[in-house]
């Protein structure tokens, strides 16, 4: 799954919010567990306090006296846990376990005959203290304080077994929980994927429209992209009508020319040769013009192809020259754009190179890191060991109607159709001097 795609976006924030709620969960029942122990073991140490008062006796010495042993054998074992003591009024000593050899229970305040008190000490020990006013036959009446204590250790093993126990199954349950969440989001998000892979079946000219079965949410987006795709085609229709019309308007001027050659007058091979040229190129835009272009909506182009072929023609346009042209590319160069436009802007770059030079001129294709979140990911360089261009006509160059030399015959329109065709196609057009050969460098930016 692709780390940018929604699915993969709900599916982490699907986790996310999952877990936060378990966290939430696993804290408030065991928040509850605890408190529910801790009723428990109070509960219990108060069955252990009657316990106590059950087997209590009060001697002809007005002294509560107590049995050697108890029921519960832990009171007769030291370090067991469980611990007992009774005070009179004041904290006076009366009797402890002896599990509570050596042991300071902690004391309370007076209570009245029949209160109690459950705390945690700072020792970490849950104290229950019960209140008692003790009457023999002769109706004299003695104020005690029966305390029993219980290590926090019985208490905090539960709690931890609880824990691990719950943690365990919210783990459980979580995976299962996002298990289903992605199946939820893979049967949720079909109906995109499924126009992903009707607009490749458009791309590859399988289709023609957006034709399938989706949910009303998606209606109005299949709408308008099939309006969208009707539009460019309806486009691509009237450019073709055009460049057939021009075609074929050209066609006859230059049937009357073949025949107005004059053999005294005009070089007639040169002549020629050159109508066979503008013949050919005319046959070029009638099959260019007639063809279905089914594929050209957003079909891909190989950038290195192209230039290879153009610098191959410059080669023989300017064979007189000789000029040296070095290319370099670290991998094919794919970009989703018309054909054309490649061959305008790589052909009036190299052409003004070659135009320009000296002797040399360099080009290569250099594929960008992707960092940075860029939009673009080659770079087309082209370097000659030309004159140059002076600095302040570097952006004057770019606008129509205007040159870099008006002593050299020209329209001025070469290098305004680069940078609008750069521009349309979302790249960018940078130009400087060249630090290697030392003319003009033009890098051209493509997405």
């Amino acid at each position: 799954m692709k780390t940018n795609s929604l699915s993969f976006r709900l599916l982490i924030s699907a986790g996310f919010v999952l877990t936060a709620f378990f966290a939430l969960v696993a804290f408030v029942l065991e928040q509850g567990f605890r408190e529910s122990a801790e009723q428990a073991l109070k509960e219990k140490l108060q069955v252990h306090i009657y316990s106590l008062l059950s087997v209590a006796e009060l001697t002809e010495n007005l002294e509560l006296s107590m049995p050697d042993a108890l029921r519960e054998p832990r009171f007769s074992n030291p370090g067991s846990g469980l611990y007992a003591s009774i005070n009179q009024a004041g904290n006076i000593f009366v009797w402890r376990s002896l599990s509570a050899v050596g042991l300071d229970l902690p004391s309370t305040m007076d209570l009245k005959p029949g209160e109690s008190v459950f705390l945690k000490d700072e020792n970490g020990y849950f104290v229950l203290h019960y209140a008692v006013i003790w009457e023999n036959e002769v109706g004299f009446e003695q104020y005690y304080i029966f305390t029993v204590a219980e290590d926090e250790f019985f208490v905090r093993n539960q709690v931890e077994r609880f824990r691990a126990t719950l943690r365990g199954w919210l783990f459980f349950i979580g995976l299962i929980l996002v298990l289903i969440q992605f199946l939820v989001l893979r049967w949720s998000l079909k109906p995109l994927r499924m126009i992903v892979n009707d607009l490749e079946a458009i791309e590859t000219g399988n289709k023609s429209r957006l034709d399938g079965q989706y949910p009303a949410e998606l209606t109005g987006l299949a709408g308008n992209l099939n309006a969208l795709i009707s539009s460019e085609r309806a486009h691509l229709e009237r450019y073709r009508n055009t460049l057939a019309d021009l075609a074929h308007s050209l066609k006859t001027p230059l049937a009357i020319l073949r025949g107005c050659l004059q053999p005294s007058v005009v070089n007639k091979e040169s002549v020629s040769e050159q109508i066979s040229r503008m013949n050919e190129i005319v046959e070029y835009q009638l099959q260019k013009a007639a063809a279905k272009g089914q594929k050209q909506l957003t079909g891909t182009v190989d950038v290195s192809i192209i230039i290879k072929k153009i610098i191959s023609s410059l080669k023989k346009v300017y064979a007189d020259k000789q000029i040296v042209f070095s290319f370099e590319q670290s991998s094919p160069c794919l970009m989703y754009c018309e054909e054309g436009d490649i061959y305008e802007i790589a052909g009036n770059l190299l052409d003004n190179a070659s135009k320009w030079c000296d002797k040399n001129v360099y080009v290569k294709l250099i594929e960008l890191e992707k960092e940075n979140n860029s939009k673009f990911s080659w770079v087309l360089q082209i370097e000659d060991d030309g004159a140059g261009i002076a600095e302040e006509k570097l952006e004057e160059i770019l606008q129509r109607g205007v040159r870099a030399d008006e002593n050299i015959q020209g329209h001025g329109i070469g290098m305004a159709v680069v940078n609008e065709l750069t521009e349309l196609l979302g790249g960018k057009l940078v130009g400087s001097e060249s630090e290697m050969l030392g003319g003009m460098k033009w890098l051209v930016y493509l997405p």
